[in-house]
């Protein structure tokens, strides 16, 4: 047997564990529940939530986001919108002074989202807020979400997820990175709970006691990667992340390819990095039996769906130049496999969008995907921003 082909069976291996993730986590997905509880009564207790918004150069969107948000069905007198602005305009810093919120003044030498949040945490009186919520610039709650956030603290959880949905769906490429994040949404967060694990964190949309989500932001080694090292360090801590399927947050989808390229770069640098650091951390927790805490860290090992088809279909390339039918059949049959499963990830709202125009996208936007890979090394020491311009909900769930 030669190395070549050796190393080639090799990865068939290691893709073949990926594309069972996804069967198993896709089905799972299906026949279970996420943790919302419809049946909580009226809350005795509605607790003060601070809505931290950091954003650096959001001009365009922040004052529209800010006013949205404020139309939350939960007294006004017990949560407060706080703005981490880095960079901001002085002509948009008097628009949001105008508004009922804190504003909390940034700058750094190179900016990035978590020294935004550390330095509010570090300023903020934490002990007048029972519940901290993080929220993108241009991000809109749905009106209901604090509400559903303090009943699930209500049961008891101290760190929740909620549901991250497409604003905008004005561009074939906004279409597919909505589908994209539904996907994700069914594997890495509703079937996660399905199966006892944590919920996956987002970036956005989360919910934490503030000393817990102090002491997980402590440490960060990641540029562009805060939450999954605040999702891992509040796993370690022992402690579980809920997945709300009906707290919808509306967050803006990238609208052309150069943007979805940046965002992926950053993305997948951020994943690298976090690897560096935490793999043999997560070697550690499964030696001394803590599954949860191990397997959560190892989920970064998994290659990105879009990568994996990718991945998938270069190997069938392989083989059929090969003229060996196990070297070319194996990866198509997997790669049908990786396809089923995300077509049932995919919830019934966005198949109505699809059209042949986006069919048509999907090798280009791996290409794309491909050449963010090999630039991540970009992304190591600075924070990729990606720009938003959106000011309206076109999408509702």
């Amino acid at each position: 047997m030669s190395i070549v082909y050796f190393a080639y069976l090799i990865l068939i291996g290691f893709v073949s564990l990926n594309v069972l993730y996804w069967v198993v986590f896709s089905l799972a997905g299906r026949v279970g529940r996420a943790d919302d509880n419809d049946n909580v009564p009226t809350p005795a207790v509605f607790r003060k939530i601070g809505v931290l918004i950091p954003a650096y150069k959001e001009d365009a969107v922040i004052v529209d986001s800010v006013n949205e948000n404020l139309r939350q069905i939960y007294p006004a007198n017990r949560f407060e919108l706080i703005v981490i602005a880095d960079s901001f305009q002085p002509a948009t810093l008097t628009k949001l002074a105008t508004f009922p919120i804190r504003i909390i003044q940034v700058s750094f030498e190179v900016s990035t989202v978590a020294k935004a949040i550390n330095v509010a945490l570090s300023q903020l009186p934490l002990e007048e807020y029972d519940i901290l919520v993080v929220s993108d610039a241009d991000n809109h709650m749905a009106p209901d979400f604090l509400s559903r956030i303090n009943d699930a603290f209500a049961q008891g959880w101290r760190a929740v997820q909620g549901h991250r949905v497409a604003k905008n769906i004005n561009t074939s490429v906004a279409i597919l990175d909505a589908i994209s994040e539904e996907i994700n949404n069914h594997i890495f967060r509703k079937a996660s709970r399905v199966l006892g694990l944590s919920s996956a964190t987002i970036g956005s949309g989360m919910a934490f006691e503030p000393i817990l989500m102090k002491t997980a932001m402590t440490t960060q080694h990641t540029v562009g990667g805060y939450d999954r090292e605040l999702e891992t360090n509040i796993v370690l801590s022992g402690h579980k992340i809920a997945y709300l399927e009906k707290a919808f947050i509306y967050d803006e989808k990238v609208s052309n390819r150069s943007v979805f390229e940046n965002q992926r770069t950053r993305w997948i640098a951020a994943q690298w990095q976090f690897l560096t650091f935490y793999f043999w951390r997560g070697i550690r927790e499964f030696a001394y039996g803590r599954w949860a805490s191990g397997f959560k860290i190892m989920q970064a090992v998994l290659l990105p769906k879009i990568l994996l088809l990718a991945v998938l279909i270069a190997c069938i390339g392989i083989g059929l130049v090969s003229g060996d039918q196990i070297l070319w059949k194996s990866p198509l049959i997997l790669f049908l496999v990786l396809c089923g499963s995300l077509l049932i990830s995919v919830p019934a709202y966005l198949w109505k969008l699809i059209t042949l125009r986006e069919l048509l996208l999907i090798p280009i936007l791996m290409l794309s995907f491909v050449r963010a890979a090999l630039s991540m090394r970009k992304a190591f020491k600075r924070f990729i921003h990606t720009p938003h311009t959106s000011t309206s909900s076109t999408n509702m769930p």
